[in-house]
């Protein structure tokens, strides 16, 4: 058998982070038993449904690394084979018109309620002849469904579930108007995509039984199911807006990587021993349902932010630069030219030690881009005494005469001026640092000069000079 997955969203607004798991999740057993990861957007609510939330679920998943295979499939396109299918269960004596109007659905629900009853529809029309149907009254498509015994759902995370059928009424299949409902229209697009295994929040464990009772209906294969704890808080609670950002995209915003986030979101509700940080290699390898626990997991910022740290010190160069440089957009109001990207992916290796986001990269890297002549903050300005202009003087002097412009030789020769000067190296430092990035904050400032250049450096470095003397 071939394990085919699938992530239905509904499109009404951001990939929130308990749907960002789903979706890993079913991408993950699908590459890990090399079967298939299909997308459906069960878009059935054609209100609520928008292009917009539809791009942005789809943006976010690619962000996340979530290809999926085959053309995502659209809900709404297949209301026509989903009629179809509550025609054949209503000519197989497996589903039936019921007539019942709004004003008599509305006294069975306040009856029930009255005597203390659960709220279900009664079966009035259960056993009715169409011929007793009133005037004026368009039916709904109800399945008749098992009054007696149990239906089980063997679940990979929660175990065997049992419901008693007598707590299961005979639910629509298509309305007065002739449009399925959600519970049809999931079972058929199951069913008709060949999906094997249902991973989703435990939210809909309550919909599996009449789920299966429909599968069973028709004589189809029952899916397995998986239904994952949902995402808590800090404080215990369903995750909300009120504990921050519940979008994935506004992580990305955040400047966090794709695989930090995958890693956390893989960690949430999931683990292989004592391993925290896992590849997504090693996760393709070792996810299996069986690994996923039965509690929520809390969302716990500083955790996402402690390995987004770990992988920005991994990630490549080049592409941490081609990243920063869309953040620094904002911060410069100009889009970065590919010599500046260069000079990005030079400055690189110093920076992405010390930062913890792509926005924290992004605004340590600013200083290489300001215009000349450099605007001088008030610490800058205050370190610019005559006698340290004087001492910048002829450090430049020094600093024109090297060879070899790189990193350890520029510190060897600065330590070698500061000594001869009788000075702690941050007295030199420190007023190089001003004079060469208007500030007295950098990445370490040998690296900084290495990237700069010796000539752009160097005329850094008469500039202040002249603009302090």
């Amino acid at each position: 058998m071939t394990v085919v997955t699938r992530f239905a969203p509904s499109p009404t607004g951001f990939l929130h982070l308990g749907g960002a798991r789903t979706a890993l999740f079913n991408w993950l057993y699908a590459r890990h038993t090399g079967g298939k990861y299909l997308l459906r957007v069960e878009d059935t609510d054609r209100k609520r449904s928008t292009d917009d939330a539809i791009e942005a679920i789809f943006d976010s998943l690619r962000w996340l690394g979530l290809d999926w295979d085959d053309e995502p499939l659209f809900q709404h396109s297949h209301a026509d084979r989903h009629a179809e299918v509550a025609r054949e269960l209503l000519a197989s004596g497996r589903a039936y018109h019921c007539y019942c109007s709004p004003e008599e659905l509305r006294a069975m629900r306040e009856a029930a309620r009255s005597e203390g009853r659960p709220v279900r529809y009664d079966g009035t029309w259960r056993d009715r002849d169409a011929s007793e149907a009133p005037d004026g009254i368009a039916p709904v498509i109800r399945l008749k469904a098992p009054q007696e015994g149990e239906t089980t759902i063997p679940d990979h995370v929660q175990g065997d579930v049992t419901i008693a059928n007598a707590q299961l009424d005979d639910m629509i299949l298509l309305r007065s108007d002739g449009s399925p409902t959600y519970m049809l229209a999931v079972v058929v697009d199951d069913h008709d995509m060949g999906v094997t295994h249902v991973i989703r929040g435990d939210d809909h464990l309550t919909n599996a039984a009449r789920q299966a009772q429909l599968f069973q209906a028709m004589d189809w294969t029952v899916p397995e199911f998986a239904h994952i704890p949902l995402i808590h808080g800090p404080d215990g609670a369903k995750l909300s807006k009120r504990h921050g950002a519940v979008g994935a995209e506004a992580y990305r915003d955040m400047g966090f990587l794709p695989e930090a986030m995958q890693n956390y979101l893989l960690r949430l509700g999931w683990g292989h021993g004592d391993d925290e940080i896992i590849s997504q290699e090693q996760a393709i390898a070792w996810f299996d349902l069986d690994g996923i626990g039965k509690s929520p997991a809390r969302f716990d910022l500083d955790k996402l932010t402690s390995l987004n740290l770990h992988y920005l010190k991994q990630a490549d160069d080049a592409r941490l630069a081609s990243l920063v440089a869309e953040h620094l957009k904002g911060i410069l109001e100009r889009d970065l030219e590919a010599p500046d990207i260069a000079l990005l992916e030079l400055a690189m290796p110093s920076m992405k030690e010390r930062a913890k986001t792509l926005i924290e990269l992004a605004e340590n890297a600013a200083f290489y881009f300001r215009p000349r002549p450099l605007s001088f903050d008030p610490k800058a300005t205050k370190l610019m005494s005559p006698e340290t202009v004087a001492l910048l003087g002829e450090l430049e002097t020094g600093l024109a005469d090297l060879t070899l412009w790189d990193a350890p030789g520029l510190e060897a020769f600065v330590r070698q001026f500061a000594e001869s000067h009788e000075l702690g190296l941050g007295k030199v430092a420190q007023p190089l640092r001003a004079a060469v990035t208007g500030g007295t904050v950098s990445p370490p400032i040998f690296d900084v000069l290495a990237v700069f250049g010796r000539d752009e450096s160097l005329e850094r470095i008469r500039e202040t000079i002249a603009a302090f003397s």
